[in-house]
């Protein structure tokens, strides 16, 4: 029984788009830089081909903002790849002045392998992996936002990281069978179990979530915010469905409350470090989407 409900679980949670809507090629051959189509040289976009620990490799693009504090590593919705989240990463990086980090999962777009629960594990630890190493993003530089089933492999790694600077989860599930049943108990076959990893997250956790989703019902999104240790007020969008939030005014105003807070979070917590004298700071240093349904 568990392994069919968990099949069943796993079929609501993928729907890569296919074919793919864009595709990665090499600038002036095999030795040019990575490009993808549909973004021109001007957006400022870098594209990496990141391989993950289960030998697939996965298409991430790095979004610069010239004068960012913040970088935001993103996980999309089920049923949807990178080319189709172009414009709206643009708009983020312009509004929320931030570095965006995007990628798709094993499975989707360009990406190889095949969508799996632990497969979109190892791609965000893997993405993670690229952002320390390629452009030395720090924890408390870091915002990690999950959309739909991308709250999963977000609360994967938010329970891992425990110095990042904040975790947004828009229109976020409890856990993939929850979605499905209305069950009290977490059973050892569901997948993306984030109602017990939420409360391993030490971060500030925004919550999104619209009031009419008739897909992941709101009270996952206000489930989610009761259990999180550090909440941030959060974004009850009224008549919002499941796909279209980004599209309400209030959305994008609230995100920028989150970041601004986030920053005077940041400058405060550097000062009481600066001001502490210096036998205490070395003591405590060494204490150390988009729709579920059948095709």
């Amino acid at each position: 029984m568990g392994n069919v409900t968990s099949s069943v679980a796993a079929r609501f949670a993928f729907f890569p788009p296919e074919p793919a809507t864009y595709e990665v090629f090499r600038e002036g051959g095999a030795e040019g830089r990575l490009c993808l189509s549909g973004l021109s040289p001007e957006r400022n976009v870098a594209v990496h081909l990141v391989e993950t620990k289960a030998g697939n490799r996965v298409v991430a693009t790095f979004w610069r903002h010239p004068l960012a504090r913040f970088t935001l590593l993103y996980s999309h919705g089920n049923a949807a790849d990178l080319g189709q989240m172009l414009d709206l990463f643009f708009e983020l990086r312009a509004h929320l002045r931030v570095n965006i980090m995007s990628y798709d999962y094993s499975g989707y777009g360009a990406s190889t392998g095949k969508p799996s629960e632990f497969n979109t594990y190892y791609d965000i630890e893997a993405v993670y992996d690229c952002l320390k190493k390629e452009y030395g993003i720090k924890q408390e530089d870091l915002i990690l936002y999950g959309q739909s089933v991308g709250s999963g492999p977000t609360l994967h790694l938010a329970a891992r990281l425990q110095k990042l600077r904040g975790v947004v989860l828009h229109s976020a599930i409890l856990s993939g069978i929850r979605v499905l049943y209305p069950v009290k108990l977490t059973f050892w076959f569901d997948i993306f179990k984030n109602i017990d990893k939420i409360r391993q997250v030490n971060s500030p956790v925004l919550v999104i979530h619209g009031t009419a989703d008739d897909i992941v019902d709101w009270t996952h999104g206000k489930r989610l915010w009761e259990l999180s240790k550090e909440k941030y007020d959060p974004l009850w969008i009224k008549g919002g469905g499941h796909c279209n939030l980004e599209t309400y005014p209030q959305y994008i105003r609230h995100l920028r409350k989150f970041i601004n807070a986030m920053e005077k979070l940041s400058v405060a917590k550097q000062t009481m470090q600066s001001s502490l004298p210096t036998s205490t700071i070395t003591e405590v240093k060494h204490n150390k989407c988009l729709r579920f349904g059948k095709r």
